[in-house]
């Protein structure tokens, strides 16, 4: 049987005012059921209009988010086409940062109850900084952590919410978006895994080559 609302919905919105707003960012069904419950009935020619420019559609039914991404391309050169949504080069900081969400949200999901989780600034940067190296100037460390913070919040992968003296201390608090699932999966944790080994190793003989004489 059909539903009603969905009906509706699909003939509400056409496929530009689909493929507009995921050319501009991430879908979510929290802000719009309305457009997100076209999406889902248009999805196939919302695919198929998107193939066409060398992009697929990521959507997440379950999660409630939708986002475009580059198609795998294809080894013929002469059959490649322009990339629309540029890859952009992580610092290892910002890298980290996403890692320890990542697995942060995982404990969070294994333990079940709220469906949200919201972080405060305190809680972010003591989570980074035992990674990061030690420096007499705390204040400065803090702020450089607060710069990585930001520009996760700039990628889409956390949102800055609005502080409440009684629930943080008055201090920002941050809910960690389930986009980030999308971006950061197993292989990813795997290669970062093999980076930080890399790192630490690293910073483990720098340690121990300035306490020769």
């Amino acid at each position: 049987m059909t539903n009603p609302e969905s009906t509706a919905s699909s003939e509400t919105f056409r496929l530009s005012n689909l493929a507009i707003p995921l050319l501009k960012g991430v879908v979510y069904r929290a802000d719009d059921a309305l457009q997100w419950n076209a999406l889902l009935n248009l999805q196939a020619a919302v695919r198929d209009y998107f193939a066409v420019l060398g992009l697929a559609l990521h959507l997440d039914e379950a999660e409630g988010y939708a986002f475009l991404r580059s198609r795998s391309e294809p080894e013929d050169e002469e059959q490649k086409l322009p990339r629309l949504i540029a890859r952009r080069q992580l610092s290892f900081p910002v890298s980290l940062l996403l890692a320890l969400l990542r697995r942060k949200l995982a404990e969070f999901d294994a333990g079940g109850g709220d469906t949200r989780l919201v972080l405060g600034q305190e809680e972010i940067v003591a989570l980074v900084r035992v990674f990061l190296l030690e420096s007499t100037n705390d204040s400065k460390l803090v702020d450089q952590i607060e710069n990585h913070i930001d520009k996760i919040v700039d990628l889409g992968f956390m949102r800055r919410l609005k502080a409440s003296s009684a629930s943080s201390g008055g201090q920002t608090e941050y809910e960690v978006l389930r986009i980030l699932k999308a971006f950061v999966d197993a292989q990813w944790l795997t290669e970062f895994d093999q980076r930080m080994a890399a790192y630490q190793g690293h910073m483990q003989e720098s340690a121990g080559g300035s306490g020769h004489e």
